[in-house]
């Protein structure tokens, strides 16, 4: 068991549970759901944290190498996220602790959408601004295809809009992030069940035994 979360004595390791447990259960994720949440994570975090060096390095070919860099990361990020959402809607998801109280329960729907059209709404957006570009530089994610430009006109005033409009989908992204997160971590150092194990691995299961 990982160190980080031994402590708590009403979680342990399963060993009867199948490797290959791809898809969720009514107490589970699956290994897909698992992977895929924290590959989403690291790259929407790590996309937040490259946007703001980007555009504050002093030379502009490290800039322009971070910009096409950022741009790749936000095309495989948006494939990713559709993904995620594909298998969601294909596969049910674990309930709910019988511990988490009824707001929290009605809420956790509308938080999760939340997250799920952050995920959606700043890769888009980004998709948009370089279309909108009077720069119009092609898109071509890691060197490998040129990704077609919406179709949308081409002005200053487009491109300047969605500047912004990227910028700020960013920070309000990272705000439900880090909200997420803190609930996260609630659950296993306060309330002490299952929320945030199980998205570790689907060998964390419930034990009876009180903590020691």
């Amino acid at each position: 068991m990982c160190p980080a979360f031994a402590f708590s004595g009403n979680i342990r390791p399963s060993r009867s549970l199948k490797p290959a447990m791809l898809r969720n259960t009514n107490t589970r994720y699956g290994w897909a759901a698992i992977i895929l949440h924290w590959l989403i994570a690291l790259l929407f975090v790590g996309q937040f944290a490259l946007g703001l060096v980007m555009i504050r390095v002093a030379s502009q070919r490290t800039s322009f190498e971070l910009i096409q860099l950022h741009k790749s990361l936000g095309f495989l990020l948006l494939g990713l996220v559709l993904i995620r959402i594909g298998w969601r809607l294909g596969n049910k998801s674990p309930e709910l602790p019988e511990e988490v109280g009824s707001m929290e329960r009605r809420a956790a729907p509308s938080v999760h959408l939340a997250l799920y059209a952050a995920q959606l709404a700043v890769p888009l957006s980004g998709w948009v601004l370089v279309s909108v570009s009077v720069l119009e530089i092609p898109s071509v994610p890691f060197n490998l295809f040129v990704m077609p430009h919406l179709p949308l006109g081409v002005s200053e005033q487009a491109e300047n809009f969605w500047i912004f409009g990227h910028r700020w989908l960013a920070y309000a992204g990272i705000a439900l992030v880090t909200l997420h997160v803190l609930a996260a971590l609630r659950h296993h150092f306060w309330l002490r069940d299952v929320v945030l194990v199980r998205m570790i691995s689907p060998f964390f299961v419930r034990s009876t035994r009180r903590p020691e």
